[in-house]
């Protein structure tokens, strides 16, 4: 087994990530207020694996993703893929780059183009990034299109004559088809029926053995999360509160926002539902909008102390693999 594909080698690092957005002025002269849509996010990816980003919708999994992969503006910090710092790359450099970095989308329905015909919709990043000899591109659309489980004459079709499964496939197909090094899948089966959900993840699973690939996987969904991802990152509005491989999550979640999540997911057991303790998380997500110091979480806290909406939690390594950033764990408290 060569470096690159070792599963111990890290892809991607995440430093320090940032982004920021101006908000609109409430009035023509008033101030300016800043958006933290993500502050300070790090973690890295390693090849071949699938890294998790969990969390409530607004806590900032989609934009992470989004500036890691230079589609929406990096306010401060880096990411580096193979080395590379993507952040600070432009131009012709960055489009070059591309090709490395794929997403499949949530909406099997909006991503994909209602006038071009199944095949030209997986062909066009191999014509647009110059992938391969262009001779040989429908022969790959063909293979491609087996890999995904549909059938190569099927390429003649419109979207429109797809199932929302079969559509999906296509978005797979799509993000394969430049060979990147890795695949950002955004809730990419939150807008299907279940039993097609699973047939999308396990068809995700297969083909990341096959082909060795590397996922920045995006859910709201903790059972779809704890099914695909080696490594898990909770995030609360913009923040990383919690990081551990999958088992160590599970078993002991150890910031409250985490175990709030986890209580709220039904079990098929009625006598874990019974004998399992609900946590009510009181009231709704603070404005992301200047943020005030301390924790985050600290108004909806079932557990906050007094420090804790004054001062902000430092992130603490409580074993090697499982971070938490909460003063319960700070302090040695626990």
């Amino acid at each position: 087994m060569t470096e690159g594909e070792n599963h111990n080698s890290v892809l991607v690092r995440v430093r320090d990530l940032t982004v920021h957005f101006p908000a609109k002025k409430k009035n023509l002269f008033g101030e300016r207020s800043t958006v933290h849509a993500v502050d300070g996010v790090s973690f890295d990816i390693r090849k071949g694996t699938s890294f998790g980003l969990v969390g409530e919708s607004g806590s900032g999994k989609t934009t992470t993703a989004l500036a890691m992969i230079r589609l929406i503006p990096v306010t401060s910090g880096r990411m580096e893929l193979d080395g590379v710092d993507v952040t600070r790359m432009e131009g012709e450099d960055l489009r070059r780059l591309r090709r490395r970095m794929q997403v499949i989308f949530q909406d099997p329905y909006s991503s994909l183009n209602p006038r071009m015909r199944a095949g030209d919709i997986v062909r066009e990043p191999m014509d647009l990034m110059k992938v391969g000899d262009p001779a040989q591109r429908s022969e790959k659309v063909g293979e491609l299109f087996r890999n995904v489980g549909l059938r190569p004459e099927q390429r003649v079709l419109f979207p429109h004559q797809f199932s929302g499964g079969q559509r999906q496939r296509i978005g797979v197909a799509r993000a394969l088809a430049s060979w990147p090094d890795l695949i950002v899948c955004d809730e990419p089966v939150s807008a299907l029926d279940m039993a097609i959900q699973a047939q999308i993840l396990n068809l995700l699973r297969t083909l990341q053995r096959d082909f060795n690939l590397t996922y920045l996987f995006i859910s709201h969904d903790l059972g779809v999360i704890q099914y695909m991802c080696d490594e898990i990152a909770v995030m609360y509005l913009g923040q990383i509160v919690e990081q551990a491989d999958r088992v160590s999550l599970f078993k002991q979640p150890l910031h409250p926002y985490t175990q709030a999540l986890f209580s709220a997911v039904p079990s098929a057991d009625p006598e874990v539902n019974k004998a399992r303790r609900r946590l009510k998380v009181q009231g709704d997500p603070p404005s992301p909008i200047d943020p005030p110091p301390g924790c985050r979480f600290a108004p909806r806290c079932y557990l906050a102390k007094d420090l804790c909406p004054t001062e902000n939690p430092v992130r603490r390594e409580v074993t090697s693999s499982h971070f938490v950033s909460c003063h319960l764990f700070s302090r040695g408290d626990r």
